[in-house]
């Protein structure tokens, strides 16, 4: 028995030193892009010896970001794109997983099958079209385009239908019997149940399109329309690179991520496995 006590004690003790190397592995990137945005460019690459924090740490950095180029319109336009492509994934996941799961209808599940199968395909392949298909419309360089592009997604439903397909079918017959529409079942019903499943979908969308760096890249030109990301394009010339400045608006950008992620997290483990063993 003590020996058995003994194995089960050292094997805790292996799982927590590689879960603690592993969250140095992780958080060591993050660490030096904090100690990068407080240093010139000069120390920036300085290794012989590292320091971590400069003996005059360069906090005017994070004050330059704003006067050096308009990094507000570019955090406003980010704002705007992030929130509204995530209300818009939230809205057309849910409804189209609510039909998926709980309504029979003819080809529902090869459908469902072939919509699914386009997350296998990746983006690039085929960006061109959707680029000649936005221009004719005449939606090149407008923040639409982006919108029109990524409001609906296949991993979202995905995401949704797998939650809704564990909750019990009974809720909705006793509804229909009651008189409700699909609409009200949908608002009424599903939704307020599927909070985890919303919240993790959140979490992804708006890390997602708050980081999309191509997209942008694509489809915006003018400089007041532009998001953060190509915003940090902007101190990277041929010749040189500003790295103090964009590390320090790499910094102030983690900040809105960071704290979704902490608004939402109570629900993210648990949508995660519902989402991921059920169906």
């Amino acid at each position: 028995m003590r020996s058995a006590h003994r194995k089960a004690i050292i094997r805790k003790i292996i799982v927590y030193i590689l879960l603690l190397i592993i969250a140095v592995l992780m958080i060591t990137p993050f660490l030096w892009m904090f100690s990068a945005a407080i240093k010139s460019d000069r120390e920036v690459f300085k290794i012989n010896p590292f320091v971590f924090i400069p003996p005059v740490p360069k906090w005017s950095n994070y004050v330059d970001i704003w006067t050096r180029i308009p990094f507000a319109r570019f955090v406003g336009n980010t704002f705007f794109l992030t929130i509204v492509v995530t209300l818009l994934q939230l809205l057309t996941s849910s409804f189209a997983a609510y039909s998926f799961a709980k309504l029979r209808f003819r080809y529902r599940n090869g459908l469902f099958l072939a919509y699914i199968a386009t997350i296998a395909m990746p983006w690039q392949v085929y960006m061109v079209p959707q680029f000649i298909l936005m221009r004719r419309m005449g939606l090149n360089d407008r923040l639409l385009a982006i919108i029109c592009l990524q409001a609906f997604s296949a991993f979202g439903v995905f995401l949704m239908k797998q939650f809704y397909e564990g909750i019990p079918d009974d809720l909705c017959e006793a509804a229909r019997i009651d008189g409700m529409s699909e609409y009200q079942i949908y608002t009424r019903i599903m939704l307020p149940l599927s909070k985890p499943a919303l919240a993790t979908l959140v979490i992804f969308t708006f890390v997602n399109t708050w980081n999309d760096y191509l997209g942008p890249l694509i489809y915006l030109k003018t400089q007041n329309k532009k998001t953060i990301q190509l915003g940090l394009k902007m101190f990277i010339s041929q010749y040189s690179s500003d790295y103090g400045l964009i590390m320090a608006g790499s910094m102030l950008s983690l900040i809105p991520v960071l704290i979704i992620f902490l608004c939402f997290q109570k629900y993210f483990v648990e949508g995660v496995a519902s989402t991921g063993l059920k169906g």
